[in-house]
């Protein structure tokens, strides 16, 4: 891995220059002769410019208990709706905020003034996403809920109640006061009954689900029996363009979390597959959060969950807006979407050539880098599609609205980048979104050329006829470059996560079910990705402390083995990060807080996991056991942190290969490469470091 440094480079908008926010959550006057202070904070957001929906949970400390403390909201007094908490504090829902500023002004006694500017913003969002995408299509009904009106799909909020019983089946309950014969019962001789929320936030269906102590509305000034104070944060996977609310969130019906009294949240809009989006993905959690403590109370942490492309959330609401959950536990994971693209796109070509050139299968195996060419198949079947225009357009967005070159080229595009318009822009030629694919210079097979694999005639042909992916998606003759505007934008706002932000200092704890040869490989869920990013943890910061892998195989107990420890292994990290008043960095917390029992290792089987370190290439007992492989830009030279998204090359110099090619050979690599080959030593084209965290792409509609 070469050394990174950082240069300075010149800020290109792709649509409009984002704004970095910095406002604090707090603001306390200190008193004279050093007395307690006065303080006011928001609860519900610690954002208190990104606030939604109205309302807004707000804590006063007052320098003692008898400073009479007084609130106003606009001007209007306010302090009724405050109730004192054990700890002294006032806790109190702030409630009719307008859109826009309001200034919360808590006073007490001999002129004591604390304040805070409160931003309101429609509970339909956006907030800090950018202009919302149109059409949009409603699916409320998919949850039960009525039809709702688009674009912003608003339906109004229902609460039902479903029990355990016994035999380990959620039920449907009518009365929550009710107590069927066969009614379980969760930790500590909790009635099992769950209250299930649902309604819509930010264009999306959320749902809310935790223990219910009865028929009562929870209150945020009331603990909810059986409720721990703690939320699970659920992800969905997948990855496409939206232009639809979705039909389903990550899940919140969930026995291993309800058991133990954790409440848990998520949105059709924290589905990957619904919103290839990281950024308003972070928007909707943030949200529905809000909500979540404004209905029952504040949160002690949030833990995220979720796998594939709900890990690539986690990952990159960590990185980006830190905060909205406070540990991740990431399963079978990938980095960010624009860097998986690579070999997604890849495989499509790999394929395409392979159909008629006559590689064996070992020779295609050692060209894509894979344990098995079916990752690559499976690649091409199952996700490759996302780059076309339309091959990949959800059932709720109806065919007559679709782009159609001819017909319709003002349609719906359903390029997995559409939801990056805000950041990235489009392109005036096409208007598409600028475009993110690039291959120019990468040697394909390089590493299976060197091994032995295969001859040099097949290096050649291979290279010189691979190809790219037009702006429809459409395999052409010429390679796929990638828009320098977007290159610019993608390091800039740090969508290509460099995991040189917020990831520094949040626990994780990287769940890799290893299904690198499930189904015979046929699985797109390989090992390496793990590493990739943590790769990019230690070029970043000099350490990947702060990451956990944990290896299990597929199978029905150990990955419930592996759950039910991760989720109480990160429990008690952040609970102890919480307690440590060391004066330490946030990073430093991190690392010194966790676990004894906690460090990378594997399952031999549900009831024995190894503590050992993990590595790529792989080591080991457990490196053994779970071996890892590379993928396409790995096997043709690029490093494991995979952070080159537009390589800059090198004149060829065919001294460097281990074979000898003929005349004829070397004129048709010259013709292949007329910009010389990837010098994966060098920075990438638009490498820059990150902006910083909290972007803001505007609260527009």
């Amino acid at each position: 891995m070469r050394n990174r440094t950082w240069r300075s480079t010149a800020v290109v908008a792709a649509l409009a220059v984002p704004i970095l926010l910095t406002t604090a959550a707090t603001s306390a006057v200190a008193q004279p002769g050093g007395h307690a202070r006065l303080a006011i904070t928001t609860v519900s957001n610690p954002r208190p410019d990104l606030v939604s929906g109205g309302q807004v949970l707000v804590r006063i400390t007052p320098p003692d208990a008898r400073s009479g403390v007084r609130v106003s909201a606009g001007g209007h007094d306010v302090t009724r709706a405050f109730h004192a908490e054990r700890d002294g504090s006032l806790l109190g829902l702030v409630t009719g905020l307008r859109d826009g500023s309001t200034d919360l002004v808590a006073t007490a006694g001999h002129g004591d003034r604390a304040s805070v500017r409160v931003v309101n913003h429609s509970i339909t969002g956006p907030v800090f996403s950018g202009t919302q995408q149109k059409p949009f299509y409603c699916e409320t009904t998919a949850f039960g809920l009525p039809p709702a009106t688009m674009p912003l799909c608003s339906a109004p909020t229902q609460v039902t109640y479903q029990y355990k019983n016994t035999a380990g089946k959620f039920v449907a309950l009518a009365d929550p006061a009710s107590r069927p014969a066969d009614l379980a019962t969760a930790l500590g001789g909790v009635p099992y009954i769950v209250r299930v929320e649902r309604g819509t936030i930010d264009r999306a269906v959320y749902e809310i689900a935790a223990l219910a102590s009865g028929p009562a509305t929870p209150s945020p000034f009331t603990p909810s029996a059986g409720w721990n104070g703690k939320l699970v944060y659920t992800f969905g996977g997948g990855c496409n363009s939206g232009y639809h609310q979705g039909a389903g969130t990550g899940g919140v019906v969930n026995d291993l979390f309800l058991s133990q009294g954790y409440a848990v949240a998520s949105s059709s809009l924290n589905v990957l597959d619904n919103n290839c989006s990281p950024i308003i993905s972070a928007e909707a959690a943030m949200m529905v959060k809000e909500h979540f403590v404004e209905t029952y109370g504040p949160v002690q942490h949030t833990i995220g969950w979720g796998g594939s492309g709900g890990a690539i959330q986690q990952y990159d609401i960590a990185e980006n807006y830190p905060g909205i959950v406070d540990g991740i536990i990431p399963g079978v994971s990938f980095p960010d979407p624009i860097t998986t693209a690579g070999p997604v796109a890849d495989c499509r070509l790999l394929n395409r050539y392979f159909a008629s050139a006559g590689f064996t299968d070992a020779q295609k195996l050692a060209v894509a880098g894979w344990n098995s060419y079916s990752s690559c198949l499976s690649w091409d079947a199952t996700f490759a599609s996302r780059a076309t225009a339309t091959d990949s357009c959800n059932s709720a967005i109806p065919v007559s609205v679709r782009w159609d070159p001819v017909t319709n080229p003002h349609g719906v595009i359903c390029n997995s980048n559409e939801q990056f318009a805000n950041q990235l822009g489009r392109d005036p030629r096409t208007g598409f979104v600028r475009n993110t694919l690039d291959n120019v210079g990468v040697q394909y097979g390089l590493d299976a050329l060197k091994a032995g694999a295969i001859s040099s005639a097949q290096f050649v042909s291979l290279n010189a006829s691979i190809g790219g992916l037009d702006y429809t998606g459409k395999p052409v003759a010429a390679r796929s470059s990638a828009d320098p505007k977007a290159l610019d934008a993608l390091y800039r706002d740090d969508i290509f996560n460099s995991a040189s932000q917020g990831l520094a200092s949040t626990p994780i704890i990287d769940q890799r079910t290893d299904l690198d040869l499930a189904g015979a490989g046929n699985d797109i869920h390989t090992s390496e990705w793990s590493f990739v990013l943590r790769q990019r943890l230690l070029s970043a910061n000099g350490t990947a402390a702060s990451q956990v892998i944990i290896a299990n195989h597929p199978t029905a107990d150990e990955q419930a083995a592996a759950s039910a420890y991760e989720l109480d292994a990160m429990d008690r990290w952040l609970t102890a990060i919480s307690r440590d008043h060391s004066g330490r960095s946030a990073a430093g917390r991190v690392i010194a807080n966790r676990p004894h029992d906690l460090s990378d290792g594997c399952y031999l089987s549900a009831t024995l996991r190894v503590q050992e370190k993990l590595t790529d290439p792989s080591s080991g007992q457990c490196g053994a056991l779970y071996p890892v492989a590379e993928n396409t830009r790995m096997a043709a030279g690029e490093g494991l942190a995979m952070d080159v998204l537009k390589c800059r090359t090198k004149p060829l110099d065919f001294g460097s290969y281990p074979v000898k090619f003929t005349s004829a050979e070397k004129a048709t690599l010259k013709k292949t490469f007329p910009t010389g080959v990837c010098d994966y030593r060098r920075d990438g084209v638009g490498e820059r470091k990150p902006a910083g965290v909290w972007r803001n792409y505007g609260s527009r509609a």
